[in-house]
């Protein structure tokens, strides 16, 4: 729909509000979900390693609403309404990083809730070696992290409290031989 000439009128992004086993319960825009954690709504999170095992972070842009400048999970995003979960990590995987052609894992879900908002978090994971291309509007920067590097930086400012939340649920689940990819 034209608002003027010559620009689109943007629709806002409408997510679902699940319930803590992730049953579809409503529909609402994002801008009244953010900001009210009584209303759980679905997103996934890709742990992108690469071959020697270290855990690749995207660096959030300034100009995020939520955790800005701070490093945060390989890849993470919202679930489009009627979306399958690895279909919509896919999609984030190839939107945020240029990944595509992937399979990816499933590790687990769990709910993270913070003063700001509450998700429903699927997380998978894969390992990828080549090119990483990404959203410059999303993301300032990415790189490779070592486990014990992560370990190290817990708690100091440097990942947003989801990722924290992430990482810890993660290695919770990891035998000494699971620790990698």
């Amino acid at each position: 729909m034209l608002n003027k000439p010559g620009r689109m009128d943007e629709q806002e992004e409408q997510l679902e509000i699940v319930n803590e086993h992730g049953e579809v319960t409503g529909l609402a825009p994002r801008s009244v979900i953010h900001g009210n954690p009584s209303l759980i709504h679905r997103v996934v999170h890709v742990l992108v390693f690469n071959g020697k095992g270290e855990l690749l972070l995207q660096k959030r842009s300034m100009n995020k609403d939520v955790a800005p400048g701070r490093w945060d999970t390989s890849v993470g995003g919202h679930v489009g309404a009627g979306e399958e979960l690895s279909l919509s990590a896919k999609r984030e995987m190839g939107e945020e990083l240029g990944i595509s052609g992937l399979e990816v894992e499933y590790l687990y879900s769990y709910k993270h809730t913070n003063p700001y908002e509450t998700e429903l978090v699927t997380t998978y994971r894969c390992t990828h070696e080549g090119m990483i291309r990404f959203n410059t509007d999303e993301i300032d920067e990415v790189r490779h992290w070592r486990i014990d590097e992560i370990n190290e930086s817990l708690g100091k400012g440097l990942f947003s409290d989801n990722f924290e939340d992430e990482f810890r649920t993660y290695l919770s689940l990891q035998t000494p031989r699971q620790s990698g990819p």
